[in-house]
C-alpha cells in the first residue's frame, strides 16, 4: 500500500518557501445516488435549506447546495453511470468526494501545484457548479483527499 502522503516530494521540500494564498473552505463535496433521496436529510434534520440545484451536464453530475456559515455542502449525484462520480459510488460508496478551497485565482493555484511536483487533475481551470472555475489536484498527491481550488471568474 502506498502512502499517498510521505510519498509527495511537496510534503517534504518547498523549493520556493512559497505557501497557497486559501481563503476558506469552499465546500465539501459529497456523493449521493439521489438528490431526492439525500436532500431531506440535510433539510428536515439538520435544518439546512437548499438553495440552489443544478446540472453540470460536462462532468455528467447533478448538484444540490447547502450553506453552512460560509462553507457550502455540495452534494453530487450522477447523471450517467460512466461518470466519475457513478465510479466513485460504485467503488467506495456514497460519502465524502472532495474538498475545496476557495483561492484568488485557480490558475495561479494549479500553477503553483505544479511547481511543487503536486501531480494534477486538471493544468488549467475549468468551469464548475455556481459558475466558479475550478481545477483538481490528484488524491495520490494530497495525502489521499481529492482537493479541489476554485474562484469566481473575474466580472
Amino acid at each position: 500500500m502506498t502512502d499517498n502522503c510521505t510519498d509527495a516530494k511537496f510534503c517534504v521540500s518547498n523549493k520556493n518557501n512559497t505557501t497557497m494564498n486559501i481563503t476558506h473552505i469552499e465546500h465539501l463535496g459529497i456523493a449521493v445516488k439521489s438528490l431526492e433521496t439525500a436532500i431531506p436529510y440535510y433539510e428536515n434534520v439538520l435544518g439546512l435549506k437548499c438553495y440552489n440545484i443544478e446540472e453540470v451536464a460536462d462532468q455528467k453530475v447533478k448538484t444540490a447546495f447547502f450553506k453552512v456559515g460560509q462553507t457550502k455542502i455540495e452534494l453530487l449525484e450522477p447523471t450517467s453511470p460512466d461518470s466519475t462520480i457513478a465510479k466513485f459510488i460504485e467503488n467506495r460508496g456514497e460519502g465524502i468526494h472532495h474538498l475545496a478551497f476557495a483561492v484568488p485565482d485557480t490558475a495561479e493555484a494549479l500553477n503553483e501545484l505544479a511547481e511543487k511536483e503536486v501531480r494534477l487533475i486538471d493544468k488549467a481551470p475549468r468551469g464548475g457548479a455556481e459558475g466558479l472555475m475550478i481545477g483538481f489536484a490528484h488524491p495520490k498527491s494530497t495525502c489521499s483527499v481529492l482537493t479541489e481550488f476554485c474562484c469566481k471568474p473575474e466580472e
